[in-house]
């Protein structure tokens, strides 16, 4: 059954609008005829033809031409434009419209003498010389008309479109645009034919020859290093970054500059990650911490990751965490056969649960265990009935101060979870086990690093024994916004009105996203043989104190300031800075250029093996200093400063004996 078309009140306003633009048009024109006639027989009174005749047989015309006119402007639909928007193209609908209507009229006016005023009297020599007057009347009604009609556009366009510019002016915001070339131009035309809540007011650019110079009515007002006093001179609100290509320095330079103006400030990514045939004022998004470290975010080709993927039953431990979470949506993305997500969390598993589940639909085969990976019996039986093809071990305590206190905790959960996982994956014939390791691990000093690297030695030790299942892991540095990275303490700290604080002045770390951090653990798995470390081309270390200083001034702040930023010393177990690579390791390339591989280093197996298992012992005594100690065996390069935990032995016996006495 056909719908009946509904007469809706926007429908009767946008008709009303354009059937009178319609008649003034034609109004225009009829006044444009009336001048052209009368022009034109300025000279005829010398030929005896009176006034009054004239204006009868100007008038008698009217109709024609309104009907003449009516039937080429619907033709060409010209009172359909958004003249505001308007373009060459729609000018030249009045163009084409105005002359066919006078063409049409003059061949009327020609064939049927409707119009055509001729003295009485007159003789054969005189007719050239009165059709030379009555004939330039048709090219002056062409030209006066649409002269007339366009006028009346531009009219419209600067003087009622301005003014209702200036109604909206609260809501627009006053624009600068980083960059004068391609990239800016397209933005600007863009946001021209759009309704954009941007105002482009000037444009920045640092070639010297675009200075002064215009581009779709906007000018070039200065170079990157004047972006501030721009910003104050033009009361700019926004920022855009326009210059997708640049990265590295220079970018990061120009970021925090802009950023430092506390004007909103909106990035375009880089040329690699832009997206084709979307608009690029679409693609824009907020300036973030990742922008300010001054490198371009890496990226990973496929390169066999769905070939192993695909089809295949999926383990992921510590699946609601941050990194756990993120390797379910992208492994998500290669269809698996299913996802099973390991956590003892269950809040963290239930979010990205639901998430998945409405991304790919209630019916998508993903099952959620609550569980610790240090229950082997019950992940024995996950095992045997779920048979899970390929596994990220992700789960374990990652915060270092913390795992300084309860170092029988940290082993328990890292080492012995993994332990746990790597001897089933061996039972159950796992094609794939790949470990998240960390920089911490090379050459620890904390015992979160060192329970990380003793992991790394129960992979390659697996490997060592000649398994079936390919062993692997992959080290990288802190990651921006997960759970156990600074960012989070830094943000809650800036919202509570600072201070920030920093462990020393000088302190340096390895940074990545989140995403970069999966895609090198994914690609790792297509690398994987079995013993194997990777490692992820990092870049250069980024210092701490430019972190909460460039944060501080992304929310609004001025560091020192609004915001003070206090040095506490290295924490227990910290470095200055992190290594990627132990000295014993050497360093082989991979067919990623971003992704290298640490020679594999040998395991004495029985002797780990027992020392492992008196480790598991001393934990069942829950005693922290033996826990270290035994931590030294199974890491040769751990090195630790138990003057903290003496400090936190002897508070607890302290309090132990206090609350006896009392």
């Amino acid at each position: 059954m056909k719908r009946p078309k509904l007469k809706t009140k926007s429908f009767t306003i946008r008709t009303l609008r354009e059937w009178s633009i319609l008649a003034i048009d034609l109004v225009t024109v009829i006044v444009c005829y009336l001048g052209a006639v009368l022009l034109s027989q300025v000279y005829l009174p010398q030929h005896g033809v009176p006034v009054k005749e004239i204006l009868v047989k100007t008038f008698l015309g009217i109709p024609i031409i309104i009907a003449v006119f009516a039937i080429s402007f619907l033709a060409f639909r010209v009172f359909k434009v958004v003249w505001r928007y308007a373009r060459g193209r729609d000018y030249l609908r009045i163009v084409g419209s105005c002359v066919v209507a006078t063409i049409l009229f003059a061949i009327l006016d020609q064939s049927f003498d409707l119009i055509n005023i001729i003295p009485k009297g007159t003789t054969d020599s005189d007719l050239p010389m009165i059709k030379q007057i009555i004939y330039p009347a048709y090219f002056m009604l062409g030209v006066f008309s649409t002269s007339a009609i366009i006028l009346l556009r531009i009219l419209y366009e600067f003087v009622y479109a301005r003014q209702k510019d200036k109604l909206e002016v609260g809501h627009k915001k006053r624009t600068m645009i980083i960059g004068a070339g391609y990239t800016a131009s397209v933005i600007l035309e863009e946001i021209s034919r759009q309704d954009s809540i941007y105002k482009p007011i000037c444009l920045i650019d640092d070639d010297p020859d675009k200075l002064g110079r215009i581009i779709n009515e906007i000018e070039v007002v200065g170079n990157t290093k004047e972006i501030a006093i721009c910003v104050q001179k033009y009361a700019i609100d926004t920022i855009i970054f326009a210059i997708p290509s640049l990265n590295g320095e220079v970018r990061q330079r120009i970021l925090q500059d802009c950023n430092a103006t506390k004007c909103q400030v909106k990035v375009l990514p880089f040329m690699s990650e832009m997206i084709e045939n979307v608009n690029i004022t679409k693609q824009m998004r907020d300036i973030n911490i990742a922008d300010l470290l001054g490198r371009q975010q890496i990226t990973f080709e496929d390169m066999g990751v769905a070939s192993y993927i695909y089809d295949k039953i999926v383990m992921v431990t510590g699946g609601g965490g941050s990194i756990g979470s993120e390797l379910c949506r992208q492994i998500a993305k290669y269809k698996p056969r299913r996802i099973i997500i390991v956590d003892i969390y269950e809040n963290c598993a239930y979010n990205i649960q639901q998430e998945l589940l409405r991304t790919y639909g209630a019916d998508y085969d993903l099952h959620v265990e609550i569980l610790s990976v240090t229950d082997y019996d019950k992940m024995d039986d996950l095992f045997a009935e779920f048979r899970p093809q390929i596994i990220f071990h992700a789960a374990a305590h990652k915060h270092v101060p913390l795992m300084e206190t309860v170092p029988e905790e940290a082993v328990k959960n890292n080492v012995f979870g993994t332990y746990n996982l790597a001897l089933l994956a061996d039972k159950h014939n796992v094609k794939k086990f790949i470990m998240i390791s960390t920089d911490k691990a090379v050459n620890p000093t904390n015992v979160m690093g060192a329970t990380k690297r003793c992991c790394e030695e129960i992979v390659q030790m697996m490997a060592q024994k000649g398994s079936n299942t390919e062993f692997a892991a992959v080290r990288f540095g802190n990651v921006l916004g997960s759970n156990g990275s600074v960012i989070p303490l830094f943000k809650k700290q800036i919202e509570n009105g600072g201070p920030v604080t920093v462990t020393h002045p000088d302190i340096i770390r390895y940074f990545m996203t989140i995403p970069e951090a999966v895609s090198l653990v994914l690609q790792a798995g297509t690398f994987a043989h079995g013993g194997e470390i990777f490692v992820l081309d990092m870049g250069k270390q980024v210092k701490i104190v430019s972190l909460a200083e460039n944060l501080i001034t992304l929310m609004g702040h001025k560091p020192y300031v609004d915001i003070d930023i206090v040095f506490t010393g290295l924490r227990p177990g910290e470095k200055l800075f992190e290594e990627l690579l132990m000295n014993e390791e050497g360093l082989q390339k991979t067919a990623n250029e971003k992704i290298f591989v640490g020679h594999q280093v040998t395991i004495d197996i029985d002797g780990f093996t027992k020392e492992l298992e008196k480790m598991r012992a001393i934990c069942a005594t829950n005693d922290k200093h033996a826990v270290v100690e035994q931590l030294k065996v199974l890491v040769p390069t751990f090195t630790h400063d138990t003057a903290y935990l003496e400090k936190i032995t002897n508070l607890a016996e302290k309090y132990r004996t206090e609350e006896l006495s009392n």
